[in-house]
């Protein structure tokens, strides 16, 4: 593992970091030099531009200021968009459509830059399902699809137990993939130390649905 440490975050609906989750983020960010964010809604500039003011202001509420932020949408040069990614002491892979951000990321290359980055990678919604080893976006299908490979946590956001579709057709998938299904507001950090949650995140399994522990993650060095 390369990067200091991945957060996978479902989302934020008050669109402020949670108290536990806002602590880590400090304690992993001391060095703030950039910020790049990663669009799910490459061609939406007036969004991305919106979302990106929104997203950082989120992190200088909590006294987390950057010197430097930028957007990476399909307006950026594959190049540089790689550069600032390698240089960069957090990425923010964005909220908004997997397949979208997943083949932006793919058709730029900047798979590897992400990959090979030592700093702080963290996902949102969309960004959490693609830096999976096996993502799944149940809302275009059953199927899981490679992701970017940082680790091999298969996640489903802004699940609510209530919703017992949404349940049965994760229960029908976990027969072959382990599924953590994660409310908002919730996090699954993994450093070189090992892996630590916040929130209410579900652990669905060959059909059997409990709450989740780091232990259940098979992932070599972690546990």
């Amino acid at each position: 593992m390369r990067q200091r440490m991945l957060g996978f975050f479902s989302g934020f609906p008050s669109h402020h970091f949670p108290f536990e989750i806002a602590e880590k983020l400090k304690s992993e960010l001391a060095e703030r030099e950039s910020i790049v964010f990663v669009s799910a809604w490459p061609e939406d500039y007036e969004r991305n531009d919106s979302d990106l003011e929104g997203m950082y202001e989120m992190f200088t509420e909590q006294g987390m200021d950057f010197r430097r932020h930028r957007v990476i949408d399909s307006r950026a040069e594959a190049c540089e968009a790689a550069k600032e990614i390698r240089e960069a002491s957090c990425i923010f892979l964005m909220g908004g459509h997997p397949g979208l951000q997943l083949s932006m990321i793919q058709d730029m290359g900047l798979a590897e830059a992400v990959r090979e980055s030592g700093g702080v990678v963290l996902g949102v919604s969309a960004g959490a399902i693609n830096m999976a080893l096996r993502s799944l976006d149940t809302k275009e299908s059953p199927v899981p699809y490679e992701g970017l490979g940082l680790a091999d946590i298969t996640v489903k956001p802004h699940f609510e137990p209530g919703y017992e579709g949404v349940l049965s057709a994760l229960m029908r998938i976990s027969d072959e993939l382990p599924i953590c299904a994660m409310e908002d507001n919730s996090a699954i950090f993994v450093e070189e130390g090992g892996i630590s949650f916040t929130g209410q995140i579900h652990w669905i399994e060959r059909g059997a649905y409990s709450p989740f522990s780091p232990e259940k993650l098979k992932i070599p060095g972690k546990n």
